[in-house]
């Protein structure tokens, strides 16, 4: 049997870095496996980066769907942890996995019948696009399962305090996908040239594999996994649970990814490339947001334990801890993207100039949001641990929607031009930021370790 990690305990700074580097090094993989792609494409055309970037939408919006099972996991494991209710853990292990696979399949079926209406509705103008965005659609919806399994297990060891495993195993499958993109995509050796469809199916085997890894794992980890069924019938209540712990971050992600389809759509007036720009520029600017989003993870485990402890004091020292080092993540952020613009996009298209051109306006005008883009992300981990889901949720969901009308009247009424869609987004990002980490502070200040209590999943 292995040791249950303990957060409730020690140093408050050493355990929750402790607990913070595997994970935010996992963010770093997960980050690393589409910047691979983007390497590979953006050397095979632009175009290929374009239909890349348009099919991703939808595996952004499946992002969005797995955030129900994987906040349920993180946060029901956490706290059925720090409440020493091991049965109670394992049960929410069992039932996320079973929700999980569920809405894999289905979201799967989706994709595969409706792949040309989805892709149509970009108006990408550029048949060559249209049909390399569709290919690539196809491949990665047979392999969506996989896509949606190892972030729940991920969740599962993050909550238990374990983030040294899903690191290593996520390792691996980053380097399975750095051989295989080149391999399939140029036709190395025996492989026959597969173009885009290779950096599909390059991903889809790494994360095939990533899967197998952590089934095999969990025969060390009997803590968590004994008795594991996932055929057997799920029981309401924890269903039930899971959903309200995860509905506000699918919710959240979700309408996310939709607002940025219609930004797309926006942008692709403007044609293919700028919306190859965001494609790459978001990749780059991911160094920020998936490195926060791995400290998020940390402190919402952290606070989820010390919460089922009723630790109240240790969850308010441990937030402002966090919130000072993904301050700093952030202000390096900021320094890299807006002073080391051209030589980083140049990394990823390195033949088009028009592309470079576009690709150093976005990163300089996103660069000034990422210092608050980071406070946010890590304050959304530090209510997710409570179980309030809600606030970040509506924070968010309010915010970005603004995106749509501001980046209209930026583009559209303005001399700004296709700028103005970016100022758009970064302006939105630095509002949430100030707004969500001014509310947690504000509750901290008015009692919330006196209700806290109301709170905790039972």
């Amino acid at each position: 049997m292995t040791k249950k990690p303990n957060l409730i305990e020690g140093n408050i700074s050493s355990t929750l870095t402790k607990l913070a580097l595997p994970i935010m090094a996992t963010s770093f993989v997960q980050m690393a496996y589409n910047m691979t792609d983007m390497i590979w494409l953006g050397r095979l055309s632009t175009n290929a980066v374009a239909a890349s970037g348009t099919a991703g939408f939808f595996t952004w919006f499946g992002s969005a769907l797995f955030m129900i099972p994987k906040i349920g996991a993180e946060v029901g494991v956490a706290q059925s942890f720090g409440k020493d209710k091991m049965d109670e853990a394992r049960k929410y292990v069992s039932h996320t996995l079973q929700l999980d696979i569920i809405i894999a399949l289905i979201y799967s079926l989706f994709i595969i019948l409706f792949r040309h209406k989805l892709i149509g509705f970009f108006d990408l103008g550029d048949p060559e696009v249209i049909q390399m965005a569709v290919d690539y659609l196809v491949i990665i919806a047979f392999g969506l399962v996989f896509y949606f399994l190892n972030p729940v297990f991920s969740g599962i060891f993050n909550g238990s305090g374990n983030s040294i495993t899903p690191f290593i195993v996520n390792a691996i499958g980053l380097v399975l996908n750095m051989v295989l993109d080149p391999v399939l995509i140029y036709g190395i050796g025996p492989f026959p040239r597969m173009g885009i469809k290779g950096a599909a199916l390059a991903t889809i085997l790494a994360q095939l594999i990533v899967t197998c890894i952590f089934i095999v794992t969990t025969k060390n980890h009997r803590t968590l996994f004994s008795h594991l069924n996932i055929f057997k019938t799920p029981e309401l209540n924890y269903v039930k649970k899971i959903f309200k712990l995860g509905f506000p971050a699918f919710m959240q992600t979700g309408l996310f990814a939709m607002i940025a389809m219609v930004i797309a759509k926006i942008i692709a007036q403007w044609g293919p490339t700028p919306i190859a720009v965001q494609k790459v520029g978001s990749q780059i600017e991911s160094i920020s947001w998936m490195t926060a989003g791995g400290f998020s993870t940390a402190i919402s485990a952290f606070i989820g334990q010390n919460y089922g402890a009723g630790k109240f004091k240790r969850i308010e020292e441990g937030y402002y801890k966090g919130l000072r080092i993904v301050g700093v993540i952030g202000i390096f952020a900021t320094i890299l993207l807006i002073f080391g613009a051209k030589p980083v996009f140049r990394l990823f298209i390195p033949n088009d100039p028009v592309a470079l051109e576009y690709g150093i306006i976005y990163l300089k005008i996103l660069g000034i949001s990422q210092f608050f883009m980071c406070i946010e992300i890590a304050t959304g981990g530090a209510f997710n641990g409570l179980g309030k889901t809600l606030p970040p949720a509506v924070i968010g969901i309010v915010f970005n929607a603004l995106r749509i009308p501001s980046a209209i009247i930026l583009s559209k009424y303005t001399s700004l031009g296709l700028n103005g869609v970016w100022w758009s987004i970064s302006i939105s990002s630095i509002l949430k930021g100030i707004v969500l980490t001014g509310l947690f502070i504000f509750a901290i200040k008015k009692g919330l370790q006196e209700n806290i209590l109301d709170n905790r999943i039972d």
